[in-house]
């Protein structure tokens, strides 16, 4: 079984990528505040908070893409270790979404310590569900894995195979499959982990025009 969620381009990239900031720390450290961006742009889309993006998240364009990436960088800013604990990335973007008066939206938190099925069945249900995951992880045995470590990216699908369980991970731009299962199992002693949205149905909610149709 298969599946994908829907995500925005912008001039061919895959959501954001923080390469696009020139100031140095949101170009070298600013991974947390462009998931949290492009998880916005999902909400005002396809879960009924247009408030969530301060743009038309139909018609974004690269500029509106880095003015939305400094709006977001107060709440989850760049700093010299990273934002290294899921409970940094959920308080900052918990008081986003407050400030921006988007109502029904929880988080959950799932440790990097959780086994891996847990991670599995997580995944699983949370993409069913239409969200993508913000996903940290911090240091891994893979070295070839260096690019997605001391990072977040975005979970955005899940492929069950007969080779393993894998996702669909979202970042610099494009989108790669990679087995779940070996991400998670570090093999190091301090865990990243992911965090899970909780949004509520809003009956009437309107997520604005889908120039798509349909």
């Amino acid at each position: 079984m298969k599946k994908e969620l829907e995500h925005f381009t912008i001039d061919g990239s895959l959501g954001g990528q923080q390469e696009w900031f020139s100031e140095y720390w949101m170009k070298i450290g600013g991974c947390g505040a462009v998931t949290a961006c492009d998880v916005c742009i999902c909400l005002a889309r396809y879960h009924g908070r247009p408030e969530a993006c301060p743009f038309d998240a139909w018609n974004f364009t690269k500029e509106d893409y880095l003015a939305f990436g400094e709006k977001m960088r107060p709440y989850l800013s760049p700093r010299p270790t990273g934002i290294d604990r899921t409970e940094i990335y959920v308080e900052g973007f918990r008081r986003y979404l407050a400030d921006a008066g988007v109502a029904g939206v929880g988080f959950r938190e799932v440790s990097g310590k959780e086994d891996v099925e847990t991670a599995v069945r997580e995944v699983r249900q949370q993409i069913d569900r239409g969200l993508p995951i913000p996903y940290l992880m911090l240091m891994h045995r893979d070295k070839e894995l260096d690019d997605y470590m001391w990072h977040w990216f975005l979970l955005e699908g899940y492929d069950e195979t007969d080779e393993g369980f894998l996702v669909k991970v979202v970042t610099y731009g494009t989108g790669k499959w990679m087995d779940l299962r070996h991400l998670w199992r570090t093999c190091r002693p301090r865990k990243g982990g992911f965090v899970l949205l909780e949004v509520e149905p809003e009956s009437g909610a309107d997520p604005g025009p889908d120039p798509r149709g349909g």
